[in-house]
């Protein structure tokens, strides 16, 4: 596994875009039928696919879109899509999604089954995903919580290389085209603390193409592997093999989930958490640096990666890095809690002629910091026509405040 470096205080969300003219704003917000629950990070694409984003913490959507639509598509893990008609009205839609049953057959599964089906999905991925190069474009955001209070918040529109999924990600790249940051001007937030993430880690966190990270035999060995229940992504169903480390090692391991199309064999979603039972372990995994005297206690590393299928080849959709720890300095007789969340959306997805590789100034290091190729930005049409992610209520309230301190 390699470490990823990121830094604590740029925090972003990538979130990809679509800029023209004549631009058709829909807006919503998407429930659960059964208890009107609003439903977070649902995907919410155009009838092409050509353009997506997903909803936030709130259930609530925006997706600009050059020509208006008939019908937009929700997708959600556990929900059957569903396909909503576009009349005369396009702000405040209500979308109450349905949770999907699947009948379960009785069937014997030999211990050695969540294995061969994980070998069986990894032989595949030369057919299920693209073998040419794409680019990307997407939404990116950070944000750190001091507790319960937003201190930071970093937003960016990138663009994403990749290359075959035959290969690894060393020639994949990511570019800014467009980005802005608030952050608290309290001395006490100023923390200095230097975590893994940053606008390169939608690529490291690329399981399918990123083999070093999990899916190879060597880190297979180290897991124990566990089929469960099926469940469904849209109308599709899915295995669903969790894993969890065997032993401990001289480097952390993960918790976690892989979904695997049953049809198709793509993996379609892949859900990992640190193991903190070696917490010396997992400081070095997450921390990249901090200042001398400072007291580093991890508590959480949460990943979830996403994929979509689009005319029979799946690629990475979304991804969602959740970092919690602890912190406090010698002889302070309390530790202050952080989060530091980092999401990214693949918005519009572009291949053949419209795609060029990203080199030089232009890509983002994994050294690099995201505060430092963004500004301080207050403009209510900064966006433009880019496709975001909405923010949650409790976002919205902390940029308003964070803009207060910058005034």
């Amino acid at each position: 596994m390699r470490k990823l470096g990121l830094t604590f205080f740029s925090l972003f969300l990538s979130v990809l875009l679509y800029a023209q003219s004549g631009i058709t704003v829909l807006t919503g917000r998407v429930v659960n039928r059964q208890d009107g629950r609003a439903l977070a990070h649902v995907s919410v694409s155009t009838p092409d696919e050509s353009l997506s984003t997903v909803t936030n913490d709130d259930g609530e959507f925006t997706l600009k879109t050059p020509v208006r639509p008939t019908h937009i598509v929700f997708s959600h893990l556990g929900f059957r899509t569903q396909r909503v008609s576009i009349g005369s009205q396009t702000e405040g839609l209500k979308v109450r999604m349905v949770p999907s049953a699947i009948l379960i057959e009785e069937v014997v599964i030999s211990a050695n089954e969540p294995l061969e089906i994980i070998r069986a999905a990894i032989r595949k991925i030369p057919e299920n995903y693209p073998v040419v190069p794409s680019l990307m474009h997407c939404f990116y955001r950070e944000t750190a919580q001091k507790g319960s209070r937003f201190i930071a918040v970093s937003e960016a529109v990138t663009d994403m290389y990749k290359t075959s999924y035959r290969y690894g990600p060393q020639y994949d790249a990511v570019q800014i085209v467009k980005g802005r940051r608030l952050m608290s001007t309290r001395s006490s937030d100023t923390l200095g603390v230097k975590v893994m993430g940053g606008p390169i880690i939608p690529i490291m966190l690329d399981a399918v193409k990123n083999s070093e990270l999990l899916l190879n035999e060597e880190e297979l060995f180290h897991y124990n592997l566990k089929t469960e229940l099926p469940e469904k992504i849209g109308e599709r169903a899915q295995y669903v093999i969790s894993l969890s480390p065997k032993y401990l090692l001289t480097r952390p391991l993960f918790y976690g989930k892989l979904y695997i199309d049953q049809e198709s064999l793509a993996f379609t979603r892949v859900e990992l958490q640190l193991d903190m039972a070696d917490r010396g372990l997992a400081t070095e995994y997450m921390l990249v640096r901090k200042p001398r005297g400072l007291h580093f206690n991890p508590r959480e590393l949460s990943t979830t990666i996403n994929y979509k299928t689009v005319d029979g080849l799946t690629q990475i959709s979304y991804v969602r890095n959740v970092i919690r720890f602890k912190c406090d300095w010698k002889r302070r007789l309390f530790a202050s809690s952080y989060t530091v969340t980092t999401e990214m959306v693949v918005t519009e997805q572009l291949q053949g002629n419209n795609v060029h590789s990203i080199r030089g100034r232009d890509s983002f290091g994994y050294r690099d910091y995201f505060y430092d190729k963004v500004a301080f930005f207050d403009e209510p049409d900064f966006w433009g026509a880019y496709n975001i992610i909405e923010p949650t209520e409790s976002l919205e309230h902390a940029i308003h405040k964070l803009k207060k301190l910058n005034q």
